[in-house]
């Protein structure tokens, strides 16, 4: 029901006013109920799809990790904090979420820095069949430990060097740059996290 200006006052004559042109309070109830129909149910099954999309996301970054300890940043162990890669996966789901492909139009570039240095580890492409809409670059940071690098100076000297190699620690931070490839603004959002 919708107030308008056409009553006087709140005595109670305006109240008989409302009653004559057909107001009952029983359709009160019936204005509530008009939510419970706008209001949509959340769909499990988007719910399902999401959490299903955000782990295989997941397997991608953590493979990507994999594949680049040995081939890029040659060493032996990539020790990576707890719920890192589910919270890029779900930074990278909510970037994705505006786009009009979605997920399917991202490609992802994955880097590392290194001491103010970024390192090129992949390219992941989410959907080779679907023309690519934004670009996300990922940058993960390493963690900044002088005991690591103690430990690698004595082990590199030692009889142990030739079977050790150095552990890469990863710090909980990232920075996430979304740049839109097909937006006559040219849109560019830098999250740093």
């Amino acid at each position: 029901m919708v107030a308008t200006g056409s009553l006087s006052s709140k005595n109670p004559a305006s109240i008989s006013e409302l009653l004559d042109r057909g107001f009952h309070p029983g359709n009160l109830l019936n204005d509530f109920d008009y939510w419970d129909y706008v209001v949509p149910e959340p769909n499990l099954n988007e719910v399902i799809f999401e959490e299903t999309t955000c782990q295989s996301l997941v397997k991608m970054l953590e493979n990507c990790l994999s594949k680049s300890k040995h081939t890029k940043l040659g060493c032996s162990k990539v020790l990576v904090p707890e719920k890192l890669t589910q919270r890029i996966a779900q930074d990278v789901l909510r970037l994705s979420s505006t786009e009009p492909c979605g997920l399917r139009g991202c490609v992802m570039h994955v880097n590392l820095e290194i001491e103010n240095v970024c390192k090129k580890l992949d390219r992941i492409v989410c959907d080779s069949s679907v023309v690519p809409t934004f670009e996300l670059t990922l940058v993960f940071k390493q963690e900044n430990c002088s005991w690591t690098s103690f430990r690698d100076f004595f082990f590199s000297r030692g009889r142990f060097s030739s079977g050790l190699r150095r552990t890469l620690i990863l710090s909980s931070g990232f920075r996430l740059v979304k740049k839109k490839l097909y937006s006559l603004i040219g849109t560019t959002v830098i999250e740093e996290c």
